[in-house]
């Protein structure tokens, strides 16, 4: 990729074609100067690409090296294969744990013909965004370490809380009711007792699976300490509503089969539901308090049993709260 830079510089100052090759590539590398994270990248290479050689179907994912998994970070155009004989596909080195694919897709033999004969052009340009694409993932990187959880890749209590604080604040909705809802797994630790973290670790991404189907994209998700999630509630304050999401959560959870070892066996594990209503009105509520009464319902739904759900304002004086 390197060789291709310089034969360009080298061949510019005699063959126009080569200027104008050049030309598209610092626009590019000054255009991803501007971007603020590696989404915003990804489409930037896209219009690029579309704007200078016609191409519609772009995919640009992440490879990350020491856990051999992919992660999508932009689609544009119609699904193709990379070993679609109209594919072409780019590996770019970032030096980090991750490395940057882009594929893209011809829309003809014809097409395909051209692509090929600028192929150099293309493989120089993404060489030449490296260092950017770097700092984007670094960037990427350093914000999900402060704001995700590493095992579930939701958000962690902190960041999930001052997230909440900030849509609040700048949206023009008016939140006068805020519902907590806290999920924790049945009798977790067994799992860790009986088999390892490993297992541990693929419940709780499952359970994240099944909490992000029965929610909205307005309402928020974060891990807390070991197997519970809290989810603030931002697209509905209506209780009938809560409840079905929770039994839902309940009922779709308890239908996932987990393997556990490589013969075929499966796990299957129940949750419990505790939830609590945050009233801006009251001036003794708070959402920490909030959080904390959802998590106090949720260790009563326990102690009633496996698959409960429980709202805090059922709870009674006769009530005990057993924290196991």
């Amino acid at each position: 990729m390197r060789n291709n830079i310089l034969e360009l510089i080298k061949d510019a100052a005699n063959n126009k074609e080569s200027y104008i090759a050049l030309e598209k590539i610092y626009n590019l590398y000054d255009q991803l100067q501007y971007s603020s994270n590696i989404k915003q990248m990804a489409e930037d290479i896209y219009l690029w690409l579309h704007t200078n050689f016609n191409i519609d179907n772009v995919t640009f994912s992440l490879f990350d090296i020491e856990r051999n998994n992919k992660e999508n970070i932009f689609i544009e155009g119609d699904e193709f294969y990379l070993d679609d004989e109209l594919s072409f596909f780019f590996i770019i080195n970032t030096h980090t744990n991750l490395n940057a694919i882009v594929s893209f897709s011809a829309t003809s033999k014809v097409h395909h013909g051209m692509l090929s004969e600028q192929y150099k052009v293309i493989e120089a340009a993404l060489f030449q965004i490296s260092p950017i694409l770097q700092n984007g993932i670094i960037k990427k990187n350093f914000i999900e370490t402060l704001s995700l959880d590493s095992v579930t890749k939701v958000y962690n209590r902190h960041y999930l809380i001052e997230n909440l604080n900030k849509q609040i604040q700048l949206s023009k909705k008016d939140y006068n009711q805020i519902y907590f809802i806290m999920v924790g797994v049945d009798h977790f630790k067994a799992i860790i007792d009986e088999f390892d973290h490993d297992v541990g670790d693929q419940v709780l991404v499952e359970l994240a699976k099944i909490i992000h189907t029965n929610i909205s994209e307005f309402d928020m998700v974060a891990r807390l300490a070991g197997d519970e999630f809290l989810i603030s509630m931002l697209s509905t304050n209506n209780e009938h509503d809560i409840e079905k999401i929770g039994k839902n959560i309940i009922n779709d959870f308890s239908k996932i089969k987990v393997p556990v070892h490589n013969n075929g066996q499966f796990l299957q594990k129940t949750v419990c539901v505790g939830v609590d209503v945050f009233k801006r009105d009251q001036i003794d509520d708070t959402i920490d308090k909030t959080i904390k009464n959802a998590d106090i319902a949720l260790y009563e739904a326990k102690n009633k049993g496996r698959s409960q759900y429980f709202n805090y304002k059922d709870l009674s004086p006769e009530d005990t709260i057993d924290l196991f």
